[in-house]
């Protein structure tokens, strides 16, 4: 077995187990019992995604889904304290 096989192994195992967990998370977010539960399900969503888009760049080789897999990050980051601002105060935008 040559390395470069074992890598598309790796890389084919990684993106299965991180669709499963986008799945796990999404499921959480739409039946979690509190909003603190849902803003914790949408935070490993975005993290999830962003990860299942670096693992496809690395797998086909492409630089898009690199940056799309940042655009995602900065995305999320931004949501998670708008989200958390949210939860603690009742607004937003003060």
């Amino acid at each position: 077995m040559t390395s470069a096989t074992l890598l598309w192994i790796a890389l084919t195992y990684a993106q299965t187990m991180l669709a499963i967990a986008g799945c796990l998370a999404t499921w959480r977010m739409w039946k979690g019992p509190r909003a603190q539960d849902r803003v914790l399900a949408l935070d490993c969503l975005y993290i999830t995604t962003m990860l299942l888009f670096f693992v496809t760049g690395m797998r086909l080789d492409t630089p898009f889904f690199f940056e799309a897999s940042l655009v995602i990050a900065i995305g999320g980051f931004v949501s998670s304290l708008a989200l958390a601002k949210f939860l603690l105060r009742g607004e937003v935008i003060e």
